[in-house]
């Protein structure tokens, strides 16, 4: 069993194997056409069956957007909940019910707008939950306003003139919130997503990962740096722990300590030496270092895009420290465990009302 759904039930040994089919609904999927969450749909259920977990117990959430209607094709448990506050809603199924493997689906604006606040309270608390960020830089469910990710001077149908908004960095508000488990894939990639979402998966805490999503209607190639076969190579800095970071073709650049400013940046790896070049820790406990490589993101252009796991450590959960301190109230006092509940109910001070 994985560490990330410990408490979680199996299938039963002996069960026929599941498959990408066992994980899709009968609803016929609504998305424009080209929408990369087609892509981010099919990586899921395709990967859901090697969790090897009951249909029953896995439960996705979702807000307001376009990728909120992820629930209606997914055969699993799940509801389409209000806008911004998906993260609070898994938040009680996760501490209330602890044989549930518990996902958010949510998008940049649905997380880091309304749902700011709910979002960087569930990344604190470290709830056992994995977000799903997609993030195309646009309200797409509402006909292409600008974002919370939006870049500076983006001219949409509610900035006619250019956005005046300074854009959020999720990846460097996750980290700021102490996030144990960070990361960043790519919709159109779907061995690097598939193996994010495993790694997303077994861990225990709150997972965040921001999917780029391509939206062909409203931001249509706000990623095209990345995906690009003549640009990727020199846009995508690849995070593996354990390797140094390193990207161009032939790994031709590096990441490098910036001794003026105690963060990071770009060199040429043969001006600097290959012993020189910044070794990625993911498992580091102070996100000091992952904060920095991801401000190499440029919010408006994308000249570099840090890709992998930023962060992956080991913290205590809520819900986990919760359901402690719940076990530890119903055995504080001698007796039935009803008996003992009404005594912590009624302990401490106590007044009549006449």
């Amino acid at each position: 069993m994985r560490s990330g759904i410990e408490g979680v039930p199996t299938l039963d040994e002996g069960s026929a194997p599941q498959t990408g089919k066992d994980f899709t609904s009968d609803q016929e999927v609504r998305w424009c056409p080209g929408c990369g969450d087609y892509a981010v749909l099919k990586a899921v259920q395709g990967f859901l069956p090697d969790l090897g977990l009951r249909r029953e117990n896995i439960v996705f959430v979702s807000g307001i957007g376009c990728s909120s209607r992820f629930p209606y094709y997914l055969d699993t448990y799940g509801m389409h909940s209000i806008h911004g506050r998906a993260p609070s809603i898994a938040t009680g199924i996760a501490t209330a019910r602890e044989d549930l493997s518990v996902w958010v689906v949510t998008g940049d604006g649905d997380a880091l707008s309304i749902g700011g606040n709910h979002l960087i309270h569930a990344l604190r608390r470290n709830v056992n939950m994995t977000i799903l960020l997609f993030n195309n830089r646009i309200y797409g469910l509402t006909k292409g306003q600008y974002s919370p990710t939006s870049e500076p001077g983006k001219i949409t149908k509610s900035t006619p003139m250019g956005s005046v908004d300074h854009p959020f960095n999720p990846i460097s508000l996750a980290l700021g919130a102490e996030g144990t488990f960070v990361a960043r894939t790519i919709d159109s990639d779907r061995k690097h997503l598939t193996s994010v979402l495993a790694a997303a998966a077994a861990h225990r805490g709150t997972s965040l990962v921001e999917i780029y999503q391509n939206c062909p209607i409203f931001n249509d190639g706000a990623f095209d740096a990345i995906k690009d076969r003549d640009t990727k190579d020199d846009a995508i800095i690849p995070l593996v722990h354990g390797e140094p970071i390193r990207f161009g073709v032939g790994g031709t650049k590096g990441l490098i300590r910036d001794q003026a400013t105690g963060g990071v940046k770009v060199a040429e790896t043969a001006d600097v030496g290959e012993g020189s070049l910044l070794v990625h820790d993911a498992h580091a406990e102070d996100p000091t270092t992952a904060f920095a490589i991801s401000r190499l993101t440029d919010a408006g252009y994308l000249h570099q895009a840090p890709i992998g796991i930023f962060r992956q450590v080991e913290r205590a959960t809520y819900d986990d420290q919760a359901r402690a301190q719940l076990g530890t109230a119903r055995g504080g006092v001698e007796g039935d465990p009803q008996t003992r509940l009404q005594a912590l109910v009624h302990g401490g001070d106590t007044w009549t009302v006449a």
